[in-house]
């Protein structure tokens, strides 16, 4: 059994970040989720692409914020136990009792839910034979682009994934771009970055196509595409990717008897707890009035939430506001010497 004062339910950018307020005020986070890494949806769909709305980073990367973010709240030395999920929730005398897909459990007076857009997994092309080929020849995410350096690719998607990886990609490799529509549904500046690019003989783009078989044994030597009329056209791959979305689920947090509005979870904006007392959701899972689904503002619900859990995690303590430049207390927390 683990006690602390806060469990924070995803590794995401917004939950290594609350882990950080948290720290500064004196609250101990254990971090759970069930991804087998650190970095939430930053390193599982885009660790490569570019994030141009982070405060004070002109441009990072899914990795690179992801990494910033660890070296942040090293002084707080939290626990993180990947590949878990939450299982059960329960309460427990004025804590919450928490057990873990691994039949691991927590006690603790709150937990914030930064679990990003709850469990996820990718939408999967749904011809005969294309699950054998995953992670070998198949992939529905780049984690490094390197590994498709000078090689053949096909991409498959017309949403923002899908043209920005096939105009990354088409940089050092041969691609071709299909997709089932003529029109894509991504920005419009990136359709015509792709069509610009097919212009110079840098891109392919099949439109209106899907894929209609795969050839190969153990890995892809070739692959068929088909259009509307049934026409059959022939391509040699090397490596097939699929961009087609998210499946979203909720998973056992649907079972915790939150009040649930379209698969996210209304709070209210003064600290952003939920109906239940001492469980905080912030990031893409929350809803309130005016939501947007930004990181940034991921980092504003997680100060304001954290806040809320000092005083359940210590109802006999005023908690007074300090700045990080003027507090003595906060600076001896993250680790800082006078001469600093």
């Amino acid at each position: 059994m683990i006690k602390t004062d806060v469990l924070v339910v995803g590794a995401g950018p917004v939950g290594l970040f609350v882990v950080h307020q948290l720290g500064i005020i004196g609250l101990k986070a254990e971090v759970v989720d069930n991804l087998d890494k650190i970095g939430g949806q930053c390193i599982e769909l885009y660790p490569d692409k570019p994030i141009y709305d982070i405060p004070a980073l002109p441009v990072c990367t899914g990795e690179s914020l992801t990494n910033s973010l660890l070296e942040q709240i090293k002084p707080f030395k939290p626990n993180f136990h990947l590949n878990e999920r939450v299982q059960e929730v329960t309460q427990d005398n004025n804590d919450w009792k928490i057990v873990t897909s691994k039949n691991k459990v927590f006690i603790a007076p709150n937990i914030i839910i930064a679990g990003g857009v709850g469990s996820f997994e990718p939408r999967k092309f749904g011809i005969e034979n294309a699950e054998k080929f995953e992670n070998e020849s198949i992939f529905y995410s780049v984690k490094n682009k390197n590994d498709f350096k000078n090689k053949k690719v096909c991409i498959f998607g017309g949403g923002d994934s899908a043209l920005d990886w096939a105009i990354e990609l088409s940089k050092f490799s041969k691609v071709v771009l299909v997709h089932r529509r003529n029109e894509f549904r991504g920005a419009e500046h990136s359709a015509e970055i792709a069509k610009k690019l097919e212009k110079e003989g840098k891109l392919k783009i099949k439109t209106p196509y899907q894929l209609n078989s795969i050839e190969g044994e153990k890995k892809i030597n070739a692959i068929t595409i088909k259009n509307e009329i049934g026409e059959i056209e022939k391509i040699e791959t090397d490596y097939v990717l699929g961009f087609f979305g998210l499946i979203m689920k909720l998973g056992p947090i649907a079972e915790w008897g939150l009040n649930l509005e379209k698969k996210t979870i209304p709070v209210n904006t003064k600290d952003f707890q939920t109906n239940k007392k001492g469980i905080f959701a912030i990031g893409d899972i929350c809803t309130y009035p005016g939501k947007l689904k930004l990181i940034l503002s991921g980092f504003h619900e997680g100060a304001l939430a954290a806040r809320g859990c000092f005083k359940i995690a210590r109802p006999n303590e005023t908690y007074r506001f300090e700045y990080t430049t003027t507090s003595k207390t906060v600076q001896e927390r993250l680790g800082v010497k006078e001469s600093d």
